[in-house]
């Protein structure tokens, strides 16, 4: 078996090879081709065609070559012999799977049923260098997938529909917004302060002011400007960077929506992302069963149950799911039998913990991660979300919610806080010593007044994991951040 060297020195010596028939192997446009689904989507016995691809496969019988070309859309099969390419046919001998050609000729269907294309003209339209890996078993290191995506995508056709579907499911959420009459913005990715979420940002340099600025963590602060300036409808799919953690659900630069709407509240905010989620999954997969998959052949894999998201979706208090997972007593016991209880229940806490977040490492532990349907969990601690609106009947509570899916949140919902005084008192106490964080701008502009609202977030790289049943954000992310080769 010849080595990949050897592979390679093979492939540029045919360079040479086509140079000297007066052919360039990286070759000259080829406008007009149909896709591969368009060929089959229009079939119609013996009507010409024009098509381009990467080809896949080939297989050589004596003066006919049965072979496959691949593009976004699919596959096609392309069928050659010496009396419909004439010279030409010579240059199966010279092209390497992986290679990019362009053809014309008819249409018909094989024995076996495979609608193909009988090919009258071939051209080689570009080279390829190095050996594509097998299309059975594709790229083994699973690092190595992420890192050469561009592989992966050549030799997966489940890297090729989860990232297809991301595409398809972005549109659609952009379509549902602007048909509700939502204005599409733009706001700066970088800021002088970094606001509207509690993370570490990026730190970078703008050498002709001498100031340093943040990559944005959140868009949230600068949406609620235009609510003051008197837009009452606005969205941005954003992308957010956020110097923490890389995990199965974290990646440090990920696209959010938020979309703010004035005069309404959280529960319609519910409501919204709701009609949202079923509306993009009946759009792009057909169904309100998502997510699922079989188990695999060798039971490495086990089987996934789909998430029904079958309307209406459950709402339910946050105190009240801990409660039911850590026992009624939870919130009347003392802290240090809380901290103690968290031992028992196997939930791990540092000492540095507050009590709070205590609570909401079992939430996090006992409820997220054990929930698969959808589940709104309402009215958060205050402590948990300052920039929410706190709840009339209980002040300690903020008329919030998270949409909890497949153990994630995948979004969070409030009523937004417009009042001034409060919204200054709760940033002062978050940012504790480093008052220089607080963004004084923001606070000017809601002393000019801003409408009651409602506003959400939703994870779009969570959401496409949800719908697609993908088990890792770097799954959904075209080019996820990997840590470089050393």
């Amino acid at each position: 078996m010849e080595d990949e060297s050897e592979l390679l020195a093979l492939r540029r010596a045919r360079l040479d090879t086509w140079r000297e028939m007066g052919i360039d192997p990286f070759g000259e446009a080829f406008p007009g081709a149909e896709t591969c689904r368009q060929v089959v989507e229009n079939y119609a016995d013996e009507r010409p065609v024009r098509i381009a691809g990467r080809l896949i496969s080939k297989r050589e019988m004596g003066k006919n070559v049965f072979a496959h070309i691949q593009d976004e859309t699919g596959k096609l099969q392309v069928y050659a012999q010496v009396q419909g390419l004439g010279d030409k046919f010579a240059f199966w001998k010279l092209l390497d799977i992986g290679d990019f050609i362009g053809g014309e000729g008819t249409l018909f269907t094989t024995k076996t049923g495979e609608k193909t294309v009988r090919l009258s003209d071939l051209k080689i339209l570009s080279k390829s260098l190095r050996p594509i890996p097998s299309q059975w078993y594709g790229l083994s290191d699973v690092e190595q997938r992420y890192r050469q995506r561009y592989v992966d995508l050549i030799v997966s056709e489940e890297a090729r529909r989860v990232l297809l579907l991301r595409s398809r499911i972005v549109s659609e959420v952009r379509r549902f917004f602007e048909e509700r009459s939502f204005i599409e913005v733009e706001t700066p990715m970088m800021q002088t302060i970094a606001g509207g979420a509690a993370a570490r940002p990026f730190v970078t340099k703008h050498n002709a002011l001498g100031i340093d600025l943040y990559m944005r963590i959140a868009p949230e602060l600068y949406l609620k400007r235009l609510l003051v300036g008197g837009f009452t409808r606005v969205f941005e799919i954003n992308r957010n960077f956020r110097n923490e953690g890389i995990s199965r659900r974290h990646n440090p630069e990920f696209t959010m929506l938020e979309a703010y709407w004035a005069y309404a509240d959280f529960g319609t905010m519910a409501q919204l992302v709701e009609d949202l989620i079923t509306s993009v999954a009946l759009k792009v997969t057909g169904s309100l069963q998502v997510g699922g998959r079989p188990a695999s052949e060798d039971g490495a894999i086990p089987a996934l149950a789909p998430i029904d998201l079958t309307q209406p979706w459950p709402r339910k208090p946050y105190r009240e799911l801990v409660r039911a997972a850590a026992g009624d007593d939870w919130f009347t016991i003392s802290v240090q039998e809380r901290r103690e209880r968290c031992a028992k229940l196997g939930v791990e806490i540092s000492p540095a913990m507050e009590d709070f977040e205590v609570t909401n490492q079992v939430f996090e532990k006992l409820v997220e991660a054990k929930t698969r349907n959808p589940l709104f969990v309402t009215h958060l601690p205050t402590e948990l979300v300052p920039l929410a609106r706190q709840t009339a009947a209980d002040p300690s509570t903020v008329d919030v919610f998270e949409l909890i899916i497949a153990g994630q949140e995948v979004a969070p919902g409030y009523s937004e806080l417009n009042n001034p005084i409060v919204q200054r008192q709760r940033l002062e106490a978050q940012a504790g010593e480093e008052q220089q964080n607080l963004d004084e701008d923001f606070l000017t502009a809601l002393e000019y007044g801003m409408p009651p609202a409602g506003g959400i977030g939703l994870g779009i790289d969570r959401l496409v994991m949800t719908l697609t049943g993908a088990e890792s954000i770097r799954d959904v992310i075209l080019f996820p951040l990997l840590k470089p080769k050393s």
